[in-house]
């Protein structure tokens, strides 16, 4: 007889949901994604795939996909500007659009049910399962994993709405441009321009035949972020009318539910996302990972009535990354509050930059790298946030 219940619904096809979906399908489960667009879909991000990220999967990325791989970084700040590159590779540029539909068929590749064009309304718990209701028709699972990034409301069936502290307001747009220019101006390389954005930066990724250019900054200190990125673009020699996309972003490091009975979070509806740089990729792959892990473990241990297992998710997420992202937090506090005085300091040094990008290549963390400031450097700034 057909058994209509799922053993885990996916909510949300971007690539923590995706990550999720594939651990779930080779795990066997019968599973359910359900994406609100079809794909593929514009998606605004600057596009940097970290190498640590990419080795979080179990699949390689088609080289038809990379646009530009990524050895450095030019950190400007005022008139001062630092240029540092690494003898490995920091991350791959790609198109959003493009590496998300390439997750989605990987998730697909291992057997689970995706439907796309269905918007989830609501999600709700029973006493075994869960209800997932859509504009077109309703499912039943026996758990779920909401990977719906973090402008959708659903998260809030888990957790309480952010602060305007706790997340960030990021605006984008793309500008065309031949790559013989786009190599001239920045090859092998990232543009970070801080001093854009409260508690941000502004950006400029080399794509292929564009840039991706952008601001960022956190939402209670970012009130006109329309005029902040048109500013930017001016400063920055691009006069042309573009059409720009925003988004918000969570910053990482706070302390946030994860798991409400049988509803986890993963993501940026998690919170998961490195709050000075803004990178997510990372962190989402890894939660959708781990979610579909211990919703597996769940159901083949037959405790499936004792859902109390599913809080080991919060213990895993934490120790895969938990700390680095409660000191991105403090970082960014940090750099911000003293924003004059620790940029200056920030872009003054090249040693500074080339541990920063250790801290980018997940080789260093950021509890080690402001041990080292201290130790190095003694920045009366950092000194005094801390005493």
């Amino acid at each position: 007889m057909y058994d209509p219940m799922y053993d885990l619904i996916i909510v949300g096809g971007g690539p923590s949901g995706s990550a999720a979906g594939r651990i779930a399908g080779k795990a066997g489960l019968k599973t359910l994604l359900i994406e609100k667009e079809e794909f593929p879909r514009y998606k605004p991000c600057g596009g940097a795939l970290s190498d640590h990220a990419l080795h979080y999967l179990d699949f390689e990325i088609p080289e038809a996909m990379i646009e530009k791989e990524v050895y450095g970084g030019r950190i400007c700040f005022n008139d001062r500007t630092i240029e540092c590159f690494k003898d490995y590779r920091l991350s791959i540029i790609v198109t959003r659009s493009k590496l998300d539909s390439f997750l989605l068929e990987k998730a697909q590749e291992a057997g689970i049910e995706i439907l796309h064009g269905e918007k989830v309304t609501s999600v709700s718990n029973e006493d075994d399962h869960v209800t997932v209701k859509t504009n077109t028709s309703s499912y039943e699972s026996r758990f779920v994993i909401l990977a719906t990034g973090s402008q959708n409301s659903l998260k809030n069936a888990v957790r309480r709405k952010d602060r305007k502290k706790e997340y960030g307001v990021c605006i984008v747009t793309e500008v065309e441009e031949d790559n013989a220019t786009i190599d001239r101006y920045i090859r092998d390389s990232v543009e970070l321009r801080f001093g854009v954005a409260n508690m941000g930066y502004g950006w400029i990724f080399p794509h292929d035949n564009y840039y991706s250019v952008g601001i960022g900054g956190v939402a209670s200190l970012l009130p006109d972020p329309n005029s902040a990125i048109r500013n930017f673009l001016e400063e920055n020699g691009f006069t042309g009318k573009y059409k720009l996309k925003g988004h918000v972003i969570p910053c990482g490091g706070y302390k946030r539910k994860l798991v409400n009975q049988r509803i986890i979070l993963s993501g940026d509806a998690a919170g998961f996302v490195d709050a000075f740089t803004g990178e997510g990729l990372a962190y989402a792959i890894k939660s959708g990972q781990i979610a579909a892990e211990v919703i597996s473990e769940t159901l083949n241990s037959n405790s499936d009535g004792n859902i109390a297992q599913l809080m080991d998710y919060d213990k895993r997420c934490d120790l895969e990354f938990g700390e680095h992202l409660k000191y991105s937090l403090a970082f960014a506090k940090i750099m911000h509050h003293f924003p004059g005085i620790s940029f200056n300091i920030f872009t003054k040094e090249e040693q500074i930059i080339d541990q920063f990008l250790e801290v980018v290549a997940f080789r260093l963390s950021y509890k080690q790298y402001l041990k080292w400031l201290l130790f190095n450097f003694k920045p009366g700034w950092l000194l005094k946030s801390n005493s």
